[in-house]
């Protein structure tokens, strides 16, 4: 596919995920492209104004300009916020209560890209909240058979002119464009960030903290200044080719040079940012990852002792932990499928004070029901540097169980292996089976979660039990049913 490819109608479709847009660059989305998101954007949101904001990928900074013209074409004013994480992004929306972009691929390799969308105050765009719309105005736009010839201009200025005319049925065209305008809302983050999470009193504390050469780098020190905090940083340099390993910490190879970093500083805990430093991943003492469930535990119990008798929400696959300190500490949880539209959903719905994730997604009311890693490392740092004993200990109790962590596997059928363990669980005595999210199968004693992919041929396992051994043996049968 030559870059040419990235403007026609037919390869939208292979770039619109569930919950944001993501592609190559240039090859699956390019600044043409970009340009159109905005216009159809501000079109769908019926956005008078927006922010947007980008990421250090090398591509970004175009294709955050592009999209700022895209929407200021169709009347929109724009506020170009520069380099910030996506939780910045959030926030900039929340405070100014317009909608947002972010440009960004989050833990995916150097040659994607991609575009997080919301609504004002941070509301979810996916699938089902605009997406879609935003997706079929885009294609009405373009042409739906082959592209242009490479280096022709005719098919992007008659698509920019349909965009910003409205003759793809989008009505008249505005009488003037909007203005743009920039902003830095850094400063403005991390004095919002701090303002919900009191630190002044820990004790000093040493932590290592691995940027992976991703946004993290960018907030870190200024969230961080003045704090009492021995800041040890691993890959601070903003680097969209991530030269050192990939903004992944939910892969366990990632965390290697972070793990190994705190057992040489003998620090009190490591911290691992993604690529837009939305997910934080936490190692202990003993340079041991940190479950989140646990950790989302832990935030739960530090927000209902702020907020009794409140609504947690949590995904099927986190811990059994998750639920249980949630009612230990009067509070209310209520289970969700897996994705941050849901999550989001649930907590508008419910006025829930928190939501959790298994991946390491943290979502606060106090945030406009937004996920921010950020927020939930300055819990972590406020628990453990308020009292004396090491984070190992203060964790135990939040993580109770032997857990498998997702495993994915490639398969041809999904339904059918699906179903085959369905077929192999459902006789047995004491289980129970339920189709929230894929399928569920829960004894007394332990729970499996099966899921399809939306978008790849992959099933997703996620195993837990009382003891490491029944563990194992559910994951290994199990996995062999799914991979036949």
């Amino acid at each position: 596919m030559n870059a040419s490819n990235a403007s026609n109608a037919s390869s939208v479709a292979q770039i619109v995920k569930a919950y944001d847009v993501r592609g190559v660059y240039p090859d699956q989305l390019d600044d043409r492209l970009a340009e159109l998101f905005g216009a159809a954007f501000a079109e769908v949101t019926a956005a008078r104004a927006i922010v947007v904001g980008h990421d250090m990928r090398p591509s970004s900074p175009a294709l955050a300009a592009a999209f700022a013209r895209g929407a200021r074409a169709r009347g929109a004013d724009a506020t170009l916020i520069g380099l910030c994480s996506t939780d910045q992004l959030y926030f900039a929306s929340g405070n100014m209560n317009i909608p947002g972009a972010m440009f960004t691929a989050s833990h995916n390799p150097a040659r994607y890209n991609g575009i997080k969308m919301c609504r004002a105050g941070a509301a979810p765009v996916g699938r089902d909240t605009g997406l879609a719309e935003i997706r079929a105005l885009v294609e009405s736009w373009l042409p739906a058979g082959a592209p242009e010839a490479p280096g022709s201009a005719a098919m992007g200025a008659a698509a920019m002119g349909a965009a910003a005319s409205g003759t793809a049925a989008t009505g008249e065209a505005p009488e003037t464009a909007g203005t743009l305008t920039q902003r830095d809302t850094l400063e403005d983050y991390a004095a919002y960030l701090l303002s919900l999470v009191d630190l002044s009193a820990i004790r000093p504390l040493k932590v290592v903290v691995d940027a992976g050469n991703g946004m993290g780098g960018h907030t870190v020190p200024t969230v961080f200044a003045g704090l009492p905090l021995d800041v040890v940083p691993l890959y601070f340099e903003l680097d969209g080719t991530f030269p050192n390993h990939e903004a992944n910490p939910l892969d366990p190879k990632n965390l290697v040079d972070l793990q190994a970093r705190v057992l040489a500083e003998g620090a009190d805990l490591g911290l691992a940012f993604d690529g837009d430093a939305d997910r934080c991943f936490v190692v202990d003492e003993r340079g041991r990852g940190v479950s989140p469930s646990a950790i989302t535990a832990l935030v739960a119990a530090r927000e209902l002792a702020k907020h009794p008798g409140a609504t947690v929400i949590h995904n099927l696959i986190t811990s059994w932990s998750v639920p249980e300190v949630v009612r230990e500490n009067g509070g209310t949880p209520v289970r969700t499928r897996v994705g941050h539209s849901f999550i989001k959903q649930e907590m508008a719905t419910t006025g829930a004070v928190f939501g959790g994730e298994h991946s390491a997604h943290y979502y606060f009311r106090d945030f406009w029901n937004a996920d921010t890693g950020m927020l939930a490392a300055l819990h972590v740092l406020a628990a453990l540097g308020g009292q004396d004993g090491p984070l190992s200990e203060l964790v135990s109790s939040y993580d109770r169980y032997a857990g498998s962590g997702e495993i994915n596997s490639t398969v041809d059928d999904q339904e059918a292996r699906m179903a085959a363990v369905r077929a192999a669980f459902a006789p047995r005595d004491g289980v129970t089976l339920d189709d929230l999210d894929g399928l569920t199968v829960a004894t007394a004693d332990w729970w499996l979660n099966v899921r399809p992919s939306n978008t790849e041929p992959l099933l997703r396992l996620n195993v837990e039990a009382r003891d490491e051994g029944t563990m194992a043996r559910l994951r290994d049968e199990t996995l062999a049913l799914i991979r036949g």
